[in-house]
């Protein structure tokens, strides 16, 4: 596999990092800048923006994140995946602030588009 197959939009499902295992919904869009690196952004029940950079190596995809907070603090992170295939990531991810106890665990399912050929 290669960083270019990860490109594209994905359906996530995820759990925080807390004692209390709440989940939540949203989307991940993977693309690549001119160097290769991966650059996510997440919507996290269609009202938290995330964003962040990374790279790709022995189908273990690493990104550090970041994003604002309703506190208005900016909360950083790193998200791991392990890429099962192009279109499923397994991944765990950690906030610097968030309860070292527990882990978030996200997972990510490519959304297929069915492109219509341009005639």
């Amino acid at each position: 596999m290669t960083v270019e197959d990860l490109v594209g939009e994905y359906s996530i499902m995820g759990s925080n990092q807390d004692a209390e295992n709440n989940t939540y919904k949203g989307k991940l869009i993977l693309s690549l800048d001119l160097n290769s690196r991966v650059i996510a952004k997440w919507t996290i029940n269609n009202t938290q923006q995330q964003t962040g950079t990374g790279f790709f190596k022995n189908n273990i995809l690493v990104i550090n994140f970041r994003y604002s907070g309703e506190d208005r603090n900016i909360y950083k992170g790193v998200a791991v995946y392990q890429c099962i295939s192009k279109d499923i990531l397994d991944g765990f991810w950690s906030e610097k602030h968030g309860n070292p106890l527990f882990l978030g665990e996200e997972r990510c399912f490519r959304i297929k588009t069915n492109a219509v050929p341009l005639n």
